[in-house]
């Protein structure tokens, strides 16, 4: 079987070299024309020489997954749902904004963590993506979204300055590919992103943000949602594993070699459930002692999730709270709504057979 070269690092990538008996500096070259132009056929790759172009052609390949829809929003949202075998597909979403734009990648088939106000969360866990799988999806968005030209060198500009690792799974629960494919977004070979516009998002496994902070410290966001542990139990049930004291302490230690001075907490408003002027004051003092901001999420449904989005008044309300206490705090913009990209709809139309987002939410308002 050919090997699939969007499976290595820049190390793996030389020791692959290594093994075909070839110097390590071509790893370099490989990474530019594989990453940076987005060349599949090694036959175009000039700076190679011809004896090596056609070893690689006969032992390797660069496979990204393949797309099974490509859908545009009315605002300029696209979402990609690709295969990755056995009827499964991960869904990868593109967002356009005047100085930048940033690619919503996602990390597994599906997603253990069982969020309760999630989509991805209802259709369960099949499996980590590997390094291939998650990096494609930027080399291919790259691919895809470059403008039309016929240079193909290694440095044409791309069109995703941003990457945030907010797709479907938790990306802390497949540490070794994310980090291996992190690598790949950092490495000026490759695509060259600075540590400030790469983000990961947890939810809150400890152990693996602090192993996180020593391998390859990145943004950080972290999925809240509420301000106890009570609430959070429901809705985020990680938190019986790991609770706020334990995550707000990771999080400390996590900003001490962070490229950026804070945390953002991401916090989906749901109504009648963590959206009262009570859990915004008491939202404020959890956090006192960290270097934060918020983002507040409107909820987006999908059937049968048994939430339903706080009024635009309670969300006002909320923010102007924690603004007044001197938190910034921003209200994310509803992104792709009508081809259901926006947070929180990343796994597609779902059945939940297990009542388990009804059985929770019940909980969470008694």
């Amino acid at each position: 079987m050919a090997t699939n070269l969007l499976n290595y690092d820049a190390r793996r990538l030389a020791d692959f070299c290594a093994e075909i008996g070839e110097k390590p500096f071509r790893a370099k070259q490989l990474l530019r024309w594989i990453h940076q132009s987005g060349v599949t056929d090694f036959v175009a790759m000039s700076d190679l020489a011809k004896g090596l172009r056609e070893k690689l052609s006969a032992l390797a390949v660069i496979e990204s997954p393949q797309i099974m829809s490509d859908h545009e929003a009315s605002d300029g949202t696209r979402k990609w749902l690709l295969a990755v075998g056995a009827g499964n597909g991960i869904e990868t979403v593109f967002i356009p904004e005047t100085n930048r734009g940033t690619l919503c990648v996602s990390s597994q088939v599906g997603c253990a963590l069982a969020c309760t106000f999630c989509s991805t969360g209802k259709q369960g866990f099949n499996r980590n993506l590997t390094v291939a799988e998650i990096i494609g999806q930027l080399w291919m968005a790259n691919k895809l979204l470059k403008p039309d030209t016929e240079d193909v060198s290694p440095g044409t500009q791309r069109v995703v300055t941003n990457v945030v690792m907010m797709g479907m799974g938790e990306p802390l629960a497949n540490f070794d590919n994310v980090v291996m494919a992190l690598d790949l977004m950092l490495d000026d070979h490759a695509y060259g992103l600075s540590r400030r516009k790469v983000t990961v998002s947890t939810s809150g496994l400890v152990p693996a943000l602090d192993r996180l902070r020593e391998r390859c410290p990145v943004a950080l966001a972290v999925s809240l949602h509420a301000p106890n542990d009570d609430l959070r139990d429901q809705l985020v049930p990680i938190n019986k594993k790991y609770p706020l004291k334990e995550l707000l302490a990771a999080c400390q230690r996590y900003l001490a070699v962070a490229p950026r001075d804070f945390v953002t907490f991401e916090y989906v408003m749901l109504d009648g459930v963590n959206d009262s002027v009570s859990h915004a004051h008491e939202l404020i003092k959890l956090v006192q002692d960290i270097p934060c901001k918020f983002n507040l999420i409107p909820f987006n449904s999908f059937p049968g999730s048994g939430f339903k989005r706080s009024s635009a008044e309670s969300v006002r309300v909320f923010r102007d709270i924690l603004l007044q206490a001197g938190l910034v705090t921003t209200v994310r913009k509803t992104r792709g709504d009508d081809i259901a990209a926006a947070c929180g709809q990343l796994a597609g139309q779902v059945m939940d057979k297990t009542r388990r987002t009804a059985n929770a939410r019940a909980a969470c308002i008694k």
